[in-house]
């Protein structure tokens, strides 16, 4: 139905503005009192529970950033059966983002091109709602995805990434560091290791007991990709999260006249999932098998989950398939988890 749906009436509309109306859809489910029944339709079964960061997470399977900037609906999307929402990215002040149009679909690559710049109302705000989410019993996992303010010049980028730290760290179980996003200016330089180690160390203290991670870009050379796994072993962080958005348009089947109109962003979605699963096997081949890994991009069906926790992933997350899949989604994967266990399981009593 869902698929219909989209067919008909979200794939003729502005992508950013479906994307506002399906979000207040998921906003309201708590208010209107769905939460519960949402709950038990989506749900996902006690085994497929998974310890990490400290934490107990429902699911492997969570909501990256990028979906809830300003955490506003972190109910309602736990109520869809996501085991952990990471919301943001939010700076240290607010800001509009880019002009619009700044998002895109590519539908024939289930794929998304996103030029949003951090659009969120800064950490001042997102405090007083995440302290309140941070009270209720009844929420998935809370990660609190943080970036440099677009006005702050790079070299003070420190201080900005700080504040943010400070000020929202109480309220997380868990703090990224995003130095990865294509989509403000400076930033992705950030990931050089003369800039992040002062950065990651200066976080790392503002976070206090916080659990710290960095997110990553998936446009890194391999080599770059284990001089940063090598400086998170050496400053005690507690994960890595691969990957972000990449700026590569390599092997879109979108023709290119279209996705030249396009412009510059972010791509995410199916095309990335190849790089992402390179990214995490080289990243569990160089930090120890405790450290938490979190893999991201191209990630749409439970065999693609599955297939990432095999590769030694920790947690997974998704953001574009959602747009594709509907709010069933989250529900979709972990049945698909509990089917490809209980399979594994079959077949190891057999054998």
């Amino acid at each position: 139905m869902y698929r219909l749906l989209f067919s008909l009436v979200f794939a003729r509309m502005d992508p950013e503005r479906a994307h506002h109306l399906a979000f207040r859809v998921i906003r309201a489910l708590p208010v209107l009192g769905l939460g519960p029944l949402a709950e038990r339709l989506t749900g996902p079964a006690p085994e497929l529970g998974v310890e990490a960061l400290g934490l107990r997470f429902p699911s492997p399977f969570g909501v990256a950033a990028g979906f809830d900037k300003d955490a506003l609906a972190v109910v309602g999307l736990g109520r869809l059966g996501f085991g952990h929402v990471e919301v943001g990215t939010i700076t240290a002040l607010p800001q509009p983002g880019n002009d619009r149009p700044r998002l895109f679909r590519l539908v024939a690559d289930r794929a998304l091109v996103n030029r949003m710049g951090f659009n969120n109302g800064g950490a001042d705000a997102a405090a007083g709602r995440l302290s309140r989410l941070s009270r209720r019993r009844h929420r998935p996992v809370l990660g609190v995805n943080i970036g440099k303010s677009r006005v702050t010049p790079v070299e003070r980028a420190t201080a900005d990434y700080v504040r943010s730290a400070k000020v929202l760290a109480p309220y997380a179980d868990y703090l990224v560091v995003n130095v990865s996003s294509p989509n403000t200016p400076g930033l992705r330089g950030l990931q050089e290791l003369d800039a992040l180690a002062p950065l990651l160390e200066a976080v790392r203290a503002a976070a206090g007991s916080t659990p710290l991670l960095v997110k990553i870009a998936p446009d890194l050379d391999d080599s770059e990709v284990v001089r940063i796994c090598e400086l998170v072993v050496r400053l005690g962080l507690d994960g890595i999260i691969a990957t972000n958005t990449t700026i590569s348009r390599a092997g879109l089947t979108t023709p290119a006249a279209q996705v030249d109109a396009i412009g510059a962003g972010g791509l995410s979605g199916a095309p990335l999932a190849a790089r992402s699963q390179e990214v995490l096997r080289l990243i569990r081949e160089h930090v120890p098998a405790g450290l938490c890994v979190v893999s991201v991009g191209g990630v749409e069906t439970a065999e693609d989950v599955q297939e990432r926790l095999d590769a030694g992933a920790t947690l997974v997350q998704g953001y574009s398939a959602f747009i594709y899949r509907g709010p069933l989604w989250a529900r979709e994967v972990n049945r698909g988890l509990e089917r490809i266990r209980r399979a594994r399981r079959a077949a190891a009593s057999v054998a």
